[in-house]
């Protein structure tokens, strides 16, 4: 079994993409990028990732939009929501629809590092 977990990051930030290729690459994982939540959705059937790690505030397509539309295609996928609009309204709102974490910005490398633990975990990759 192919060990390397194929990760989905879906930011509007250039910048927050490349940093987050960069820790997840050194974290054994393939990357594949999303600029918003139309995009997200798209390569969620596409490219069948392990998980994907969402962002909330984006254009076209909203995170919780996203995550809305994913977990309906594919329930079981592990998504971790990364953003600094983290109300504790909208944190336990992605909770309860089917994410598995919610990380504030600015995150810690652990924090991401605990994050692809449990999607690995999750996604029967460990």
């Amino acid at each position: 079994m192919d060990k390397k977990l194929r990760l989905l990051v879906s930011d509007d930030s250039k910048l927050l993409r490349k940093k987050l290729r960069a820790e997840l690459e050194a974290l054994d994982c393939e990357v594949i990028e999303a600029e918003n939540g139309k995009e997200a959705i798209m390569k969620d059937l596409k490219d069948k990732p392990d998980g994907i790690i969402l962002d909330i505030v984006m254009p076209e397509v909203g995170g919780i939009e996203a995550l809305q539309v994913i977990k309906e295609v594919s329930p079981d996928i592990p998504v971790v929501m990364l953003s600094s609009a983290g109300t504790p309204q909208k944190i336990m709102k992605t909770l309860k629809m089917g994410a598995i974490d919610f990380i504030q910005k600015p995150y810690t490398s652990e924090q991401i590092k605990k994050a692809v633990d449990n999607i690995r975990r999750k996604a029967g990759k460990k």
